[in-house]
């Protein structure tokens, strides 16, 4: 067959284009599928102990039987009642097995400026905490600290809280596999910078693999949104720190604080609250950056319990259709409604996306013809279902046909996967 192009022309555009190959091969390699937590919580960095995500769990069924139990207050909070059938003894099985997913313990806002001593004290003894609970097999999958800002007033301090943890972790028997470390307030590229040249060298003093410290951003200022130069700074993160951004966490009240909202209207889907995070999701889409939504502080207890929880997870499943898979917790009782909300979603979803990709080899079949961006999202949206508990493993390879290596390499095929999730 003829053709009119001479090889000079491709050789050409290959060169033209050599640097977009390069940025897109290593600027946007897609999500790893690795677990992505369901929430953060976040507890007082002085009242950590190596039993309190049991103890969370404990307070969470307590407080979801003086609901009635958990399928009244799914029921009560909007579940169908199939689903909220099917989920409640999920549920009950999550909190007593693994109650939180993910522990932050907090030296930033909760824990406030109480002298060097003090946070020194409590630093190491938190990390002693998590030392002995990630040794007896009780610890959450991910866990770390939130240290103080890198603004010049608290900089000192958050970099010796988080020297003195990892520092702590290695001495004390090595890093979990799950570490989180959380930078907050973040206004400029400047400070993530120095967080990784931080945790550079605390991997050579330490005798770390090269890129073993990873930590999240908290978007919580509108400089990170808009910068002074007039660009989304925060689409700029991944790239001045490769492989060194685990994730972007909301940060609702400093953020709608900052722009002036009064506080009876500070809420995580405020308008100006979505705004922050559509610009976020665009700016990490590709990246393997993951997203974490922020929290409500209307806490499910007392007479207004039933009202907050209700709002509570209404949010929950707000963040997931809008593609943000994470939130904060700030209470024990917040969990039932987590679990619930999250649970349902994924159940909800679950009899189409299954029916979906049960035909995803035969493009016959099936009343959908999907593109693989579409089987990419069905795909993903059946891992994070069983990697939460929602669905089981069983049952996904039962209703999809697939096991969980080939889910996983439909949701990221740019990815190799050696291990199921």
């Amino acid at each position: 067959m003829r053709t009119a192009l001479p090889a000079t022309v491709k050789a050409s555009i290959d060169d033209r284009l050599a640097e977009t190959d390069r940025l897109l091969a290593t600027a946007y390699p897609g999500d790893d599928g690795s677990r992505q937590p369901v929430h953060t919580v976040y507890v007082r960095g002085d009242t950590v102990t190596p039993d309190l995500p049991s103890a969370w769990g404990d307070a969470a069924l307590a407080a979801a039987e003086s609901a009635g139990g958990l399928e009244a207050l799914a029921l009560d909070v909007g579940v169908r009642p199939d689903v909220a059938a099917a989920i409640a003894p999920l549920v009950e099985e999550k909190l007593s097995r693994e109650p939180m997913e993910d522990l932050r313990i907090d030296f930033e806002d909760g824990y406030g400026d109480r002298g060097d001593d003090a946070e020194d004290a409590d630093v190491v003894r938190a990390a002693e905490h998590v030392a002995a609970a990630t040794a007896e097999g009780t610890a959450p999958p991910f866990i770390g600290i939130r240290f103080k800002s890198f603004e010049a007033a608290t900089r000192a301090r958050g970099i010796r809280s988080l020297d003195l943890f990892v520092t702590a972790l290695v001495d004390r028997g090595g890093l979990p596999d799950g570490l989180a470390l959380t930078l907050p307030k973040v206004s400029t590229l400047a400070q993530v910078e120095a967080m990784a040249d931080a945790a550079t060298a605390l991997e050579r003093a330490l005798g770390l693999p090269d890129g073993r410290l990873r930590f999240e951003v908290q978007v919580e200022t509108p400089q990170l949104v808009l910068g002074a130069d007039g660009v989304a700074t925060v689409a700029r993160i991944a790239h001045v720190a490769p492989g060194r951004i685990a994730g972007l966490h909301f940060g609702t009240y400093d953020y709608s604080a900052a722009l002036g909202i009064a506080a009876p209207h500070q809420s995580l889907e405020h308008p100006a609250a979505d705004h922050a995070k559509q610009v976020m999701q665009v700016a990490v889409a590709g990246t393997g950056i993951r997203l974490s939504d922020g929290s409500s502080n209307v806490l499910p207890i007392g007479d207004g319990a039933a009202e907050a929880w209700r709002l509570h997870a209404r949010l929950v499943r707000r963040s997931l259709e809008r593609g943000f898979p994470q939130g904060w917790d700030l209470h024990p009782a917040q969990l039932p409604t987590r679990f619930i909300a999250t649970y349902a979603y994924y159940r909800d979803g679950w009899a189409e996306a299954s029916g979906r990709l049960r035909h995803v080899h035969d493009r016959t079949a099936g009343a959908v013809l999907d593109e693989p961006a579409t089987v990419r999202a069905l795909a993903g949206f059946v891992l994070r279902g069983v990697q939460c508990g929602a669905i089981t493993a069983g049952e996904a390879a039962r209703d999809t046909g697939l096991d969980l290596q080939t889910l996983a390499r439909l949701a990221n095929p740019r990815r190799t996967h050696e291990e199921t999730p």
